[in-house]
C-alpha cells in the first residue's frame, strides 16, 4: 500500500507534467483517474467515475 506522502508526491509530479488526478474519496479506496487534454464534458465524466465509489467499489 502506498503512503499518503507517496500519493501526494506522485500527484504533484503528474500535475507538473500537465495531468490532473482525481481520487475516490472513500476511505481505503485506491482508485484514481489521471487525464490531460480532454474536453470539459470528458473531464466531468472522468471526475464522476472516479468519485462515485459505487461504480468501482467492491461488489457483493
Amino acid at each position: 500500500m502506498n503512503s499518503p506522502l507517496t500519493n501526494r508526491v506522485s500527484d504533484a509530479i503528474a500535475l507538473l507534467s500537465g495531468m490532473r488526478t482525481v481520487r475516490c474519496p472513500a476511505p481505503g479506496c485506491t482508485v484514481r483517474v489521471r487525464f490531460r487534454a480532454v474536453t470539459a464534458d470528458e473531464t466531468a465524466r472522468l471526475t464522476e467515475l472516479a468519485t462515485d465509489h459505487t461504480r468501482h467499489g467492491t461488489k457483493p
